[in-house]
């Protein structure tokens, strides 16, 4: 099944047309003709089944037949990851973290960061093309960038960790969670969280914890860290 996005839907909608590019995906790439039966979310819990039409390649409309809601899980996943050197190895990370149930991610400036400016744009894609990929009905939010000092001054709902590397007293991720409870987790970049932003933390009530014996990259820690939060919940 393909999933198809339009972020304006609601539950009372009865038709829209599809944009020029989808409407071109669907009726000249996938050959969708009248009649024809799409699946679409608007990334906010609603699941809507639609018929075609009109399929044309320049304003496919569908009626829509039915909908129905996802309630939201009783826990959150919230990822503050600092962004890579390398643009495709934070694409790569905010892909796979969608597929496997991200609620936030949040980009992190870090005083080891070589990376300090973020443009979101394609990123907003990759997320999107994520969640269609995957059949979720939930699109996770992109937060703005913001300096580590200003986040962990955020109140935050739920357990709050952060994962580094230096070799202290650290309780494993896995033993940690509670089911049904929200979780924001820190990652640092490649150079790893600076002794300064380690303090100010733990000041903040952050838990360090560890994701395993291996020393992993930026964007390997926060798909072990989603999917350690993932399965502990199921």
């Amino acid at each position: 099944m393909q999933l198809f996005y339009n972020s304006e839907l609601e539950a009372t909608t009865k038709a829209f047309n599809f944009s020029k590019d989808e409407s071109r995906h669907i009726v000249k790439v996938l050959r969708k003709s009248t009649g024809d039966l799409l699946k679409i979310t608007n990334g906010k819990g609603w699941m809507f089944e639609a018929e075609v039409v009109i399929p044309n390649h320049n304003k496919c409309v569908v009626n829509i037949l039915s909908s129905n809601f996802e309630a939201p899980r009783p826990y959150k996943i919230n990822l503050a990851v600092a962004p890579t050197k390398m643009n495709d190895r934070y694409e790569w990370f905010i892909e796979k973290a969608t597929e496997i149930g991200v609620d936030q991610i949040i980009p992190i400036i870090c005083q080891n960061s070589e990376r300090k400016v973020i443009k979101t744009e394609r990123f907003e894609k990759i997320l999107q093309s994520a969640m269609k990929q995957s059949l979720h009905s939930y699109l996770p939010v992109l937060a703005p960038a913001i300096s580590f000092f200003e986040f962990i001054k955020t109140p935050q709902q739920g357990s709050q960790y952060i994962a580094y590397c230096k070799d202290d007293v650290k309780l494993n991720l896995k033993d940690q969670i509670k089911p049904g409870t929200s979780i924001t987790i820190l990652i640092g970049p490649e150079g790893d969280f600076s002794l300064k932003e380690i303090e100010a933390a733990l000041k903040q009530h952050y838990i360090p914890v560890s994701l395993g014996a291996s020393r992993l990259r930026t964007e390997t820690a926060g798909i072990v860290a989603c999917h350690t939060i993932q399965l502990c919940n199921e």
